[in-house]
């Protein structure tokens, strides 16, 4: 389920909760009232009451009545009254705001007049006068900053892009730089907010807009750190300038219309705006922000900056269209912390697809335009899954706040609906925290198993990685799987004890019963302990040999040259020999004739063994060049001579042969006979013919015929 189903499934969730929250928090009926205290002596009556026995059991059985009762009528509510109470309660907010419509502008005019109040009290220029030094004194602070930064930023302009290290440095030096910007306008603004007492309400509004402008600020500067509408080759996003420039507006315009609606929604009850007039405010700038929005989308050009979006996907289009506007609606029918979370599953996956295309885009190969499919990069991945943890765990806690969900102890007032949204936000974060944990892991091992794949050399001395890399990666995903899922449940309320103590008991049950899995399991542990065999080897086990392919937790499979693949559980292994270990030395014999002079043959394979030494094919692969050491025994026809090469495991059949041909050749030119069996006859007639074909019989016997065949 990718993350964007995820969010949604959670806002169709808390839909229902949110209404009755939003409900109870504008209904007068449900807030408590102060009522007067009865006479002592009433209160003191009741006490005797209560204290006899015959009064207690009444209580407690009309008690239980009405439980059974209220459980009852509970459990036969169809879903037909709760829907027409829901529509009921909204059809009686949205009149009630109605109501309210023709007071608003009182309500607002009230607001002024009393800030216009304060600040004739202060006097005009005495509130004017600290807003002046508190603009100066913030713009002063960034200018000073400009001008202290001018090598830095020369630096940075100058810098090339050509490495990912490189861009790497770059977008790290301008997110420097501009938060830098940032901070030094907050310093001086805030600083000198400090320094002088305002009036009360002054005071709250000018810390509110101070809040909205520093929230457009961040939206330019991220804007010009991830989009860069001036300066393409510092574009951290793969779009053409054309829409660079366009969200970098539009960024802004939005982002400042729902900063300004916040601020002003939570400043107006201050300055003694009431609640249905300030909620139709919010209501209205709710509207204003989603008319933009549907503006901005309706007029975005696509990345290659060549179209529209709602050309290309103009059914996509029209589904954001009409989310934006059913968020509105419902936001309308009284559920205030709808419009805030529907904003959050909103931004939230376009913030996701940002961040996935900006460090695609960073991590791209020098000389390339996009992202190819070789080695995981560790960076990428942490940058990837940590951003989109964060920003996922993020949204989930601003989702928390609205529903006014606390994350530490549970209260004594929380229903049990609050308790399992607050396990499964909580859930939510466990699941992405082990999912970064498994990609940094994961990308790690990929990135080492790739790196590995290089010349024979390189193959042979990361053997051993490529041999225990897959298994601790099965391992680990088990393992982070487990302890994730235990976590989870914890968090939804589960008691985890139980089931660590029926897996135990489980687990010693399988292992009784799968003594062989079991036996198979230690034994392939034992051997990788060994060293015994690494992937690639040429390996022997009884009457089974090739070369090792993989292997699990439980078998190895090996390869036999002519293509057979063995599954062999690691129980089943009986003694291992590793032809594929250190070096190899092949024993070579030749036959020559009597009459062969010894010194001649000797000085002939020495002059071979330097020939294979100049052969660039094969001369890396020989560890000790070939040579002669004597003679092995006198047979009936020759003198067989025994030779002696060392070379790299798995390459003496390729040089075996090429030696072979050497040596034909120059035994040739050195005129050195090979010895072959020969039989001399004497005499003639049919004597010598029946001598010559016993000689042939025995040099090699007649096949049998097919009596003979039968009869054996």
């Amino acid at each position: 389920m990718t993350p964007r189903c995820l969010l949604l499934l959670i806002f169709a969730l808390l839909m229902p909760f949110q209404s009755a929250m939003a409900q109870a928090a504008l209904d007068p009926a449900a807030q408590p009232a102060s009522v007067a205290a009865p006479p002592a002596e009433d209160l003191r009556k009741l006490v005797d009451l209560l204290q006899r026995p015959d009064i207690q059991a009444w209580l407690q059985s009309q008690t239980a009545s009405r439980q059974v009762e209220t459980q009852g009528s509970a459990e036969f509510a169809n879903a037909r009254e709760i829907i027409v109470g829901r529509l009921n309660a909204a059809r009686a907010f949205v009149h009630d705001m109605a109501t309210v419509i023709p007071t608003l502008p009182a309500e607002l005019d009230r607001a002024r007049v009393a800030l216009m109040t304060e600040m004739r009290d202060q006097g005009s220029f005495a509130a004017v006068l600290p807003l002046i030094f508190f603009l100066t004194l913030g713009f002063g602070l960034e200018w000073l900053y400009w001008r202290a930064t001018s090598g830095f930023r020369k630096r940075m302009i100058a810098r090339h892009l050509d490495t990912v290290d490189d861009r790497l440095r770059a977008a790290g030096s301008r997110i420097l730089y501009g938060l830098g910007v940032l901070l030094a306008f907050a310093v001086g603004s805030i600083g000198a907010f400090l320094l002088f007492a305002w009036p009360s309400l002054l005071e709250h509004t000018v810390l509110a807009y101070l809040l909205v402008f520093l929230a457009v600020r961040l939206t330019l500067v991220a804007g010009r750190i991830v989009l860069a509408p001036g300066a393409e080759r510092f574009r951290l996003m793969p779009m053409a300038t054309r829409t660079a420039r366009f969200w970098f507006f539009w960024s802004a315009v939005l982002v400042g219309s729902f900063a300004f609606g916040h601020f002003t929604f939570q400043l107006l009850p201050t300055l003694g705006v009431g609640r249905e007039a300030n909620y139709i405010v919010a209501l209205a700038s709710g509207l204003i922000l989603f008319g933009l929005a549907i503006v901005a989308l309706w007029r975005c050009p696509t990345f290659d900056g060549l179209d529209l979006v709602n050309r290309r996907h103009r059914v996509g289009t029209v589904l954001g269209t009409l989310y934006i506007i059913a968020n509105w609606l419902v936001a309308l029918a009284g559920v205030a912390a709808t419009f805030y979370i529907g904003v959050v599953l909103l931004v939230l996956p376009i913030a996701i697809s940002c961040v996935n295309l900006s460090v695609h885009h960073i991590m791209r190969p020098p000389g390339t335009i996009a992202a190819d499919e070789g080695a995981p990069s560790l960076t990428g991945a942490a940058l990837e899954r940590g951003l989109r943890a964060l920003l996922l765990i993020g949204g989930a806690y601003l989702i928390a706040s609205q529903l006014g969900l606390d994350f530490g102890a549970l209260a004594a007032r929380d229903t049990m609906v609050t308790r399992f949204i607050r396990g499964l936000l909580n859930a939510f974060v466990v699941v992405l925290l082990a999912d970064f944990t498994w990609r940094m892991a994961s990308a790690w091992i990929d990135r080492k198993l790739m790196l590995t794949e290089g010349d024979a050399d390189e193959s042979r001395r990361s053997a051993r990685l490529r041999t225990l890399l897959p298994i601790f990666r099965n391992m680990l995903f088990v393992v982070l799987f487990a302890m994730a899922m235990l976590m989870a449940l914890s968090s939804l309320g589960v008691e985890i004890g139980p089931l660590i103590a029926g897996a135990g008991v489980v687990g010693l049950a399988v292992g009784f019963g799968a003594q062989t899995l079991v036996k198979d399991i230690i034994s392939g542990m034992f051997f990788l302990l060994d060293d015994a065999f690494r992937v690639g080897e040429y390996i022997e086990s009884g009457s089974i040999k090739g070369t090792v392919e993989s292997f699990s937790l439980r078998s190895i499979k090996i390869r036999h040259h002519r293509g057979a693949l063995h599954t062999i559980p690691f129980g089943s292994l009986d003694k291992i020999t590793n032809y594929s270990r250190d070096w190899a030395i092949d024993k070579i014999m030749v036959s020559v004739t009597y009459d062969t002079d010894l010194d001649v043959v000797k000085n002939t394979i020495k002059e071979v063994g330097k020939e294979l030494l100049t052969d660039e094919e094969i001369a890396p692969f020989i560890m000790e060049t070939l040579k002669m050491q004597g003679v092995e025994q006198f047979g009936d026809f020759a003198i067989q001579i025994r030779m002696k090469i060392m070379t790299k495991p798995g390459e003496q059949a390729v040089i075996r042969r090429r030696a072979y041909a050497l040596i034909k050749k120059a035994f040739d030119t050195k005129g050195i006979k090979f010895a072959v069996p020969t039989v001399s006859v004497a005499g003639g007639g049919d004597a010598s013919n029946a001598v010559a074909q016993k000689a042939l019989d025995l040099i090699k016997p007649p096949p049998q015929t097919e009596q003979a065949a039968q009869g054996a």
